[in-house]
């Protein structure tokens, strides 16, 4: 098992290639990584780590969830939570709560360094190489 500041340095390297994904939103590609992908590495980067949805609420018109990761490293274990919402009538793919389950999801790995580049709008696209004993 890898150290905390191990750990969070593995997460914050650049994403294996194939892992980034885009989306058409408002006439614009927007890049970001599929909730199982994330899983994905943390299972490679961090093998003891845990997910649960702490709060779901109706806020209007959309689902807000609220969800935590937790990481377990060998020194120590840490958490960062995080929101994702969704319109209650979505015409996308999924459901309001898998749909919030996974963006808060994301946004709490991104906190730990993991895929944090495809949030800064002037480094799109992300550089992405293949990470060691992964795909």
């Amino acid at each position: 098992m890898r150290s905390l500041l191990e750990t969070l340095e593995a997460l914050k390297a650049p994403l294996p290639a194939g892992y980034v994904v885009y989306r058409q939103q408002g006439g614009q590609q927007i890049p970001y990584i599929p909730w199982w992908r994330v899983a994905e590495l943390l299972d490679h980067h961090c093998p003891s780590w845990e997910w649960s949805v702490t709060s779901i609420q109706t806020c209007g018109q959309y689902l807000v969830l609220t969800g935590r990761l937790t990481l377990h490293t060998a020194d120590s274990s840490i958490s960062r939570e995080a929101t994702g919402c969704e319109l209650l009538d979505c015409d996308s793919y999924g459901d309001p709560v898998s749909n919030a389950e996974a963006m808060a999801f994301r946004r709490a790995a991104a906190k730990f360094g993991l895929g944090r580049s495809l949030y800064d709008k002037a480094a799109r696209p992300a550089s992405v190489r293949p990470v060691q004993g992964m795909r």
